[in-house]
């Protein structure tokens, strides 16, 4: 497993999805399925950085495995914020129109979309966030 730690701040976005794109591209992953897990770790990232800390702000460290057996991309966000499940938000009504729908939800409602699997526990003082994606057939 690789991983690294960037401030949760809208500036370090940019060093975890470059991290992950490289870690894809040694992996010889398509681009569509590059750019469905950039959305995913933009939007997860978003979230973390906009809801897990108070104004000091904090760290999030992000971990990449590929696991062979299943040919799966592994994304791990770990941060210490406010302990907070994304899961059991309510998913949005897509059907209403942007004008009749609440606010929010929406970034949680594509990842659920574009990953395999996503996966959320708190654990020893940590919110842990796991998307999964096949990126290879075996």
């Amino acid at each position: 497993m690789k991983e690294v730690t960037i401030n949760a701040t809208l500036q370090d976005i940019r060093q975890a999805a470059d991290f992950i794109e490289s870690e894809l591209t040694s992996l010889n992953c398509s681009e569509k399925i590059r750019h469905q897990i950039a959305v995913a770790v933009d939007e997860l990232l978003a979230n973390v950085i906009n809801y897990a800390y108070e104004k000091d702000g904090g760290k999030c460290r992000v971990s990449f495995s590929y696991d062979d057996a299943a040919g799966d991309a592994v994304i791990r966000f770990t941060d210490r914020g406010v302990p907070f499940n994304p899961l059991m938000v309510e998913q949005p009504d897509v059907t209403l129109s942007a004008s009749e729908r609440q606010i929010g939800g929406l970034g949680i409602f594509l990842v659920r979309k574009l990953m395999d699997d996503i996966a959320y526990r708190y654990e020893d003082g940590c919110n842990i966030i796991t998307i999964r994606k096949k990126i290879r057939n075996n």
